[in-house]
C-alpha cells in the first residue's frame, strides 16, 4: 500500500509580515482602551502618580462622581436619540435613494449619484459655519434637529455608494417576480429587496452609529451651552484650562465605550460580511 503524502500550507513571507504589522496596529488601538478601563478604577492621584499602574483595588467612586457631579443621565438620553433616530431615518431614506439610483439608469440619476459622492470629498470644518447659519435660519439651532438632519445629510455619500454597490449583486429577476404578483415599485423595495440588503444595512448601522454616538463637535457647537449635551461633551467638561479630573474623564469613558462595543460585537459577522460583499460586487 502507497502511503498517503502529508499535504501541508506553505506560509509565504508576505503573510507573515501581513499578520505582524496587523498585531501591531491592534496593539496600538488597544494600548489606550486599555489605559481608559484600568484609569477608570484608580483616583485622580494615583493616575498623576503612576498612569500605567493596574489598579490596586475596584475604586468605584469615579462613577458616583460621574452621576453626582453632572448631568450624565441627561447626557446618555441625548446621545441615545441622537443616535437612535439619526440611525432610523437613515435606514428609512438612503437605501431608497441607492434603489432609485441603481434601478433607473439615466442621465439624471447618474449625476446626482455624482453629486452625492463629491459631497464625501467635502470635510465638514469647511461647511460648518453655513451649516450653522442654515439651522439658525430654519429656528434648529440649539435642538436635537440640527444634528440629527446633519447626520442624516451626512451618510446619503456613504450610504448611497455602500448600498449601490450591495444592489448590483441581486439579481433583477426577483423583482420582476414580485411586479408580475402584483406588487408597486414601494413593496417591491420594502418587502422582496430590502430584506437582502441586512448585511449592507448592518454595516451602515454600525459605522454610522459610532461616528455619531462618539461625535464631538457638532453637539459641542450645535447644542445650547448652558444645558447637558452629549456623553463626549459632557465628559469633555471636566477637563479645565489648569485642572482635569481624569478619574471621572475616563469613567465617563468607559461608560461610552460599552454600549458601542456590544452593539459592534452583535453585529459583527454581519458587518464584516456587508463590508467585504459590497466590496467585491461593486
Amino acid at each position: 500500500m502507497k502511503k498517503k503524502e502529508k499535504g501541508g500550507t506553505r506560509v509565504k513571507p508576505a503573510m507573515i509580515v501581513i499578520f505582524a504589522l496587523t498585531l501591531v496596529l491592534a496593539v496600538i488601538f488597544l494600548v489606550p482602551v486599555f489605559f481608559a478601563l484600568i484609569s477608570a478604577f484608580k483616583s485622580n492621584g494615583d493616575i498623576l502618580k503612576n498612569p500605567l499602574a493596574l489598579p490596586t483595588s475596584l475604586y468605584l467612586k469615579n462613577f458616583q462622581d460621574l452621576f453626582a457631579q453632572s448631568d450624565f443621565v441627561t447626557a446618555i438620553k441625548h446621545s441615545l436619540i441622537l443616535t437612535v433616530v439619526s440611525e432610523v431615518l437613515i435606514v428609512c431614506i438612503v437605501p431608497m435613494a441607492a434603489y432609485a439610483i441603481e434601478r433607473r439608469q439615466s442621465k439624471a440619476t447618474a449625476l446626482v449619484y455624482t453629486y452625492f459622492l463629491a459631497g464625501m470629498m467635502i470635510p465638514f470644518h469647511l461647511y460648518m459655519f453655513p451649516l450653522f447659519k442654515e439651522m439658525r435660519t430654519f429656528h434648529i439651532y440649539g435642538t436635537l434637529t440640527g444634528p440629527i438632519l446633519s447626520y442624516i445629510a451626512g451618510s446619503v455619500g456613504f450610504g448611497t455608494l455602500l448600498y449601490s454597490s450591495f444592489l448590483k449583486g441581486i439579481p433583477l429577476e426577483i423583482e420582476e417576480a414580485a411586479r408580475i404578483d402584483g406588487c408597486n415599485p414601494f413593496q417591491t423595495f420594502w418587502q422582496v429587496t430590502f430584506p437582502l440588503l441586512g448585511p449592507c444595512t448592518a454595516s451602515m448601522v454600525v459605522l454610522n452609529g459610532l461616528n455619531i454616538w462618539n461625535d464631538f463637535l457638532l453637539p459641542f457647537l450645535a447644542l445650547p451651552s448652558n444645558v447637558a449635551k452629549t456623553i463626549t461633551v459632557e465628559v469633555y467638561s471636566f477637563v479645565g484650562q489648569y485642572t482635569a479630573r481624569w478619574d471621572i474623564v475616563f469613567a465617563g469613558t468607559v461608560c461610552s465605550i460599552v454600549p458601542a462595543l456590544i452593539i459592534f460585537i452583535m453585529l459583527q459577522k454581519y458587518f464584516v460580511k456587508g463590508i467585504t460583499a459590497g466590496a467585491a460586487k461593486g
